[in-house]
């Protein structure tokens, strides 16, 4: 199979494309033909070893042999290990891959879930069957993370959320996910972005490059800095004498259960995926290269079929 390998830390050119074996799936597992991945920032992040807490995950002077990178994948299974009960081969499946092995041609992840584990050794869900496998690539990862953000918080009905970075991807599907609670939602962004944020649903949006939002008079029950740019200090001041701020730092782990919400949002239309770009697998360095920029709107998504 074909797969992309993260040859040492360093810029997009690192990723080289190579020819490895196909993986054969455990008893618990399933074995995915992999027909859409994404550029996403967390793959980025362990691309140029940044925090250095990659290096000891990954290795230290250089990543371990035949690293492929790849947060989340949609795909259909071509085989499933003999324990695996929920799925069967030829079922559409989208999901987190466990921090690494997205970029490839096929992987193998659990097909039944241990508690706990999801997070680390990956888990799927059945596509919806009204998305395209671009489209539900770009999900899991952006969409859990943005989800556990506000279980932090403990969002509420009729709560007024401040989100600032709110048309990434965590702030895509931030300002949804908000507004599914019943809250009301304050999208922070720049000027070209800001009728994307209000077709999410956003009831607010401040221009960050005109004005400074951490100075507004309004005080918000939540305040969620989706990039992790904020002074949390400043952040504060907005806030109300009991409310919270969340940055994606010291979450609580994504479980099974969160994966098949989100599922049942996408199914019930209360959720959609925002896609800036696609790129052919081949064109991988490109991909990480505009992801680099920190300009992309929503996802980036790589196609493999």
């Amino acid at each position: 199979m074909r797969a992309v390998i993260c040859t040492r830390y360093g810029p997009p050119e690192v990723l080289q494309i190579k020819e490895l074996e196909k993986p054969i799936p455990k008893d618990h597992e399933v074995l995915i033909k992999v027909l859409a991945a994404t550029a996403h920032i967390g793959d980025t992040r362990i691309r140029r070893a940044d925090p250095f807490l990659v290096r000891i995950v990954f290795g230290m002077l250089n990543p371990r042999k035949n690293l492929i990178l790849g947060l989340e994948i949609s795909g259909v299974i071509e085989a499933v290990g003999k324990d695996v009960q929920q799925f069967k081969a030829g079922d559409e499946v989208f999901g987190l891959t466990g921090f690494s092995g997205g970029y490839a041609e096929y992987i193998c992840l659990p097909g039944t879930v241990e508690p706990g584990t999801g997070q680390k050794k990956g888990m799927i869900a059945r596509k919806p069957a009204h998305f395209s496998h671009e489209e539900a690539a770009v999900v899991p990862s952006g969409a859990l993370t943005a989800l556990k953000n506000l279980q932090k918080a403990q969002i509420q009905a009729g709560q007024h959320i401040l989100i600032y970075g709110a048309s990434g991807s965590l702030g895509t599907y931030a300002i949804q996910l908000a507004k599914d609670y019943g809250a009301e939602v304050t999208a922070v962004c720049s000027r070209s972005n800001i009728e994307l944020v209000r077709s999410l649903g956003a009831d607010r949006v401040i221009d960050y490059t005109a004005e400074d939002f951490t100075a507004s008079d309004t005080r918000y029950d939540i305040v969620y800095d989706a990039v992790i740019k904020a002074k949390p200090a400043q952040c504060r001041q907005i806030l109300k004498p009991n409310g919270v701020f969340v940055n994606n730092s010291r979450l609580s782990k994504m479980e099974e259960a969160d994966l098949l919400f989100v599922k049942g949002l996408l199914e019930e239309h209360k959720l959609k995926p925002v896609i800036d770009r696609t790129y052919r697998l081949e064109d991988i360095v490109e991909a990480h290269r505009y992801v680099d920029t920190g300009r992309k709107k929503g996802n980036v998504a790589l196609t493999l079929g």
